[in-house]
């Protein structure tokens, strides 16, 4: 049998269902508040028009079939579906109308659960409320929160436009473990100016933060975000991250990851048909395949160097 070197999502998921889970990306039709002019108008820099939801399908509660979905695998059955509402920020909205589309889609047997990705400004005391009480309901589903929170670096989170201070997320995270929501966070490698130890600072800050996963995302430079556009106008002002650089960077983060902290991200999917940089990432199997490689010849596995710490 071979070894495990970190603990990925499939793996979590055999281990918790006896069986793979596949996420579907759903668009609820819900804007940002960095996009309405609450924080912002141009939203995160490397947002693109889609919300960071391509290829989502339309979501309005609707009873939705398995021909419906593009993640159809001839193995699936009811149940093995996540509805996993992608698009802008899917707490941006009336609790009422949270509440509508969160249970339908729980109540829907084509899914075995939900994941809903949001911003920690918009998730207040009653949404949270709410979130509790959906999860208590569907005891039985898979439940949990996703936080865009890319980087700890103040310097960093002006240049993308987060829109938020890092206090504001460390409040929020305190509440979902108080609720007892299981909460993952977004981390970007690669963001321009932030070295290696910098990153490995925002991974040991979601160590403390009680999280419960994690997707760690390769900065993309889209065509169709202001980032890709800055890229475009002066490409050599922008450091783009080899395939070396990030797998070294990857399999250090891992290191120092807490070892229950489930993975669900090594890499990232950008658009092919936007992707200006870095061009290697569209073979994305095999950049996990070199990670994987790469962790078994230093003899690494997640949390190695945590558990040296003693954290």
């Amino acid at each position: 049998m071979e070894k495990t070197y970190y603990n990925s999502f499939p793996d979590y998921c055999k281990q918790q269902y006896g069986r793979k889970l596949y996420r579907v990306a759903l668009n609820a039709g819900m804007s940002c508040p960095n996009r309405d002019g609450t924080i912002g108008t141009g939203g995160c820099i490397f947002c693109d028009e889609g919300g960071s939801g391509d290829f989502s399908i339309r979501y309005d509660g609707q009873k939705l079939e398995q021909n419906d979905l593009i993640y159809n695998h001839k193995s699936c059955k009811p149940g093995d579906y996540i509805a996993y509402f992608q698009s802008f920020t899917n707490t941006y909205a009336p609790v009422e109308r949270l509440e509508y589309l969160f249970d339908h889609a729980l109540h829907d047997p084509l899914f075995g659960g939900i994941a809903i990705a949001t911003r920690p400004d918009c998730l207040d005391e009653e949404r949270i409320s709410l979130l509790k009480r959906l999860k208590q309901k569907y005891p039985d589903k898979c439940f949990w929160v996703e936080l865009g929170l890319q980087t700890i670096h103040p310097s960093s989170s002006i240049f993308i436009r987060r829109g938020y201070p890092l206090s504001v997320f460390d409040a929020c995270v305190k509440q979902l473990v108080q609720a007892g929501i299981p909460f993952l966070v977004h981390l970007i490698v690669g963001l321009p100016n932030e070295t290696q130890d910098m990153m490995i600072e925002s991974l040991r800050h979601v160590n403390q933060s009680g999280a419960w996963g994690i997707k760690l995302q390769l900065l993309h430079y889209l065509s169709d975000t202001d980032l890709g556009r800055m890229y475009m106008e002066n490409p050599a002002l922008f450091h783009v991250m080899s395939e070396e650089e990030y797998i070294d960077t990857i399999c250090r983060c891992i290191t120092e990851l807490r070892p229950d902290i489930v993975i669900h991200r090594l890499t990232g999917d950008g658009n092919g048909d936007h992707l200006l940089a870095p061009v290697w990432s569209r073979n994305k199997k095999h950049v996990l395949n070199q990670i994987r490689h790469e962790l078994k010849i230093r003899n690494w596995y997640q949390g190695c160097r945590y558990e040296e710490r003693g954290d």
